[in-house]
């Protein structure tokens, strides 16, 4: 397939939204986290987020800076395993199941027409509804692997420390996220304007960051920390080899 820019576009997207508004220096502070300045909410933020194990990434609206619409639903962990999919509108959606060193996808029918139009409806009907699977090393599918990979998002922002120029940054009124209290972070700057909405009760994760410019809007909302991807699989039946469907025959696995 060709090059999977959109999965580039679902893994740099919002990872870039977080640290730009989280990137900074180890917070040391330890009063309650909405009597802190807005650097430091943005800090103690960066910091939660880097230590998780393992998290729910919901994104949604144009948050890569091309302003085109796309959401992406992830679970993911710092092992590689993720369950989700990545969807593009009128350019197709993906499911995409990561477990161990094997992964399965199943594009739907829009997504062969956009990204493969070549060949790519002969793939979808000998498919039929069912995932392709291969390994996880399998060299046109790097950049899926590496969205399920909670560990690259992680290099991305501690990569980015101290980058940010924390003192563009305000602190707005608590506010509730998802039904939990939140202290928003803000940043604007060059027509852009960030909010991270950081939790003020617990550990201080980010629950949501949204982004607005000239090119759109933008949300991530962050959830389910550290709770465990769902293991389960695709099963033989529901599944055809990728080197099967590339030869155009069909062979369960």
């Amino acid at each position: 397939m060709s090059g999977h820019r959109w999965a580039a576009r679902a893994a740099a997207g919002a990872a870039a939204v977080a640290l730009t508004v989280t990137g900074g220096t180890l917070a040391q502070a330890d009063d309650d986290i909405e009597t802190l300045p807005a650097e430091e909410i943005a800090e103690r933020a960066r910091d939660a987020l880097v230590d998780v194990r393992s998290l729910h990434l919901s994104a949604r609206g144009s948050v890569d800076g091309t302003g085109e619409d796309m959401s992406v639903d992830l679970t993911l962990d710092r092992e590689g395993n993720c369950a989700g999919g990545v969807d593009m509108g009128d350019d197709g959606s993906v499911e995409i199941v990561k477990r161990g060193d094997d992964v399965w996808l199943k594009p739907d029918a829009a997504f062969w027409n956009t990204h493969v139009p070549i060949g790519g409806s002969t793939f979808d009907a000998i498919l039929d509804g069912r995932y392709m699977k291969a390994s996880a090393d399998y060299p046109r599918l790097l950049e899926v692997t590496e969205v399920c990979d909670l560990d690259t998002f992680r290099e991305l922002i501690t990569d980015n420390v101290g980058t940010a120029d924390l003192d563009t940054l305000t602190k707005g009124a608590k506010t509730d996220v998802n039904g939990a209290p939140t202290v928003p972070v803000t940043r604007a700057e060059g027509g852009e304007r960030l909010t991270a909405y950081v939790a003020s009760e617990g550990t201080p994760y980010p629950v949501r960051i949204t982004v607005r410019n000239a090119d759109g809007e933008g949300t991530v909302d962050f959830s389910g920390f550290d709770r465990p991807v769902p293991s389960a699989t695709p099963s033989a039946d529901e599944t055809v080899d990728v080197t099967a469907l590339l030869g155009r025959s069909v062979k369960p696995v």
